[in-house]
């Protein structure tokens, strides 16, 4: 669970035992070659705030590897960072789809899992899935859906639809996913059309309800969202499961829902990219964090389900029956969810295309409104300095002669 305090201990402990990636580029110094033989480093890339960071410490005590840790905000962000280079990953955490499109454009390593005994702990339902049906790439982390959360003090209706993100009496207060999939899968669920939907016209149907919505929203985000939603700065929101549980502990007026219309259930993993340069070591972290005890300790910061069978178990057995149905989606609301997948180019470049025209209206208004703001402020100070002219040229009144 994520307390200050907590967090505020985490980061003082990993301040001496986790750097930032800033001294990945400058490889073959003394230092580096020395701390290879001591046991080396791994170089981390995960979602922000999906990880309980003092976990590294048991991990460089027990292995004596280092590591290196920096976060993304969505698997777009990711898949570019990998993409563009610049920075060497050994262990990267994407979602399903991606981890698909990954195999598919060969950028992730076959796993050695004579590295990985703890795989035996991932529970049977996460493995060899759609994404990776041969189970080759990727060691299952954590599971959850999507659903709306929104500010009971300040919203009194009863929340059942993705509609409400895109109802003008919330307007100014809704906020909405900063990158495509997630945002065009809502918009898809609520027209009534499928996820992974490869149908253009469909799709552009979703855009012109997210264009409608752009007028009325406060902004996109991500995790933004928590301190918006937590201040009470904006008053609804999608978001994942799991971070609903942390906002709740800052601001207990918010509430989750899963839309009558389905949702979206995901499969974040662990996977090595292309060329790692510490493979090895990349194994010797995903072992680690397959471990029960150490994946209990991540479900207690994070709060989203475990893909070990064992942690998963035991964390479920502590909680209230309605964080269970938060976490631990029933069978009904899988039935009625979709987990995404990967998609033919054209329609990824669609996407790309559209989400592009979203974001450049998005800007184009926020220019617009800085300058029409602009004119109204010269506008205001011109009638001032005028008004101040005419009074200093009016010649005074003569006193009456009485």
């Amino acid at each position: 669970m994520k307390k200050t305090v907590f967090v505020i201990a985490a980061l003082c402990l990993m301040a001496s035992a986790v750097s930032g990636f800033g001294g990945i580029a400058g490889r073959g110094s003394a230092a580096e070659n020395a701390e290879n033989q001591a046991g080396g480093v791994v170089n981390v890339f995960n979602w922000g705030l999906y990880i309980d960071q003092s976990i590294f410490v048991d991990f460089e005590r027990e292995t004596g590897i280092r590591v290196n840790y920096a976060e993304f905000q969505s698997n777009e962000e990711m898949y570019s960072a990998l993409r563009m280079g610049g920075a060497s990953y050994d262990v990267i955490i994407p979602s399903d789809y991606m981890i698909a499109r990954m195999i598919e454009e060969d950028m992730l390593e076959e796993l050695d899992f004579s590295n990985i005994p703890n795989y035996s702990l991932i529970d049977g339902m996460y493995k060899n899935l759609e994404y990776d049906p041969q189970g080759r790439y990727s060691v299952a982390y954590m599971t959850g859906t999507v659903g709306l959360i929104y500010n009971s003090a300040e919203i009194q209706d009863d929340i059942t639809s993705w509609g409400a993100l895109f109802d003008s009496r919330y307007a100014g207060q809704i906020l909405m996913f900063d990158n495509p999939r997630d945002a065009f899968g809502i918009a898809l669920k609520h027209l009534g059309y499928y996820q992974n939907t490869v149908n253009e016209q469909e799709i552009r149907e979703a855009y012109d309800l997210l264009a409608a919505q752009r007028p009325i929203l406060q902004a996109y985000v991500m995790d933004q969202i928590f301190d918006k939603l937590e201040s009470g700065e904006a008053l609804i929101g999608p978001y994942y499961a799991g971070d609903f549980l942390i906002m709740r502990e800052d601001n207990p007026d918010l509430r989750f829902v899963r839309p009558d219309e389905g949702t979206n259930f995901f499969v974040d993993a662990m996977c090595i990219p292309k060329g790692a340069s510490n493979k090895a070591n990349g194994e010797a972290f995903i072992n680690f964090m397959s471990r029960t005890d150490i994946a209990l300790r991540n479900m207690e910061f994070i709060w989203y389900a475990s893909a070990n069978y064992e942690a998963a178990s035991e964390f479920a057995d502590e909680l209230e029956p309605e964080d269970y149905e938060i976490m631990f989606a029933s069978a009904q609301v899988l039935a009625n969810s979709d987990v995404f997948t990967h998609l033919p180019q054209h329609i990824l470049d669609l996407y790309d295309q559209l989400w592009i025209q979203l974001k450049a209206a998005e800007e184009d208004s926020a220019v617009l409104s800085f300058v029409i703001l602009g004119i109204v402020i010269v506008f205001i100070s011109v009638v001032a300095f005028i008004s101040r002219r005419k009074r200093k040229s009016y010649p005074p009144t003569p006193p009456s002669e009485s």
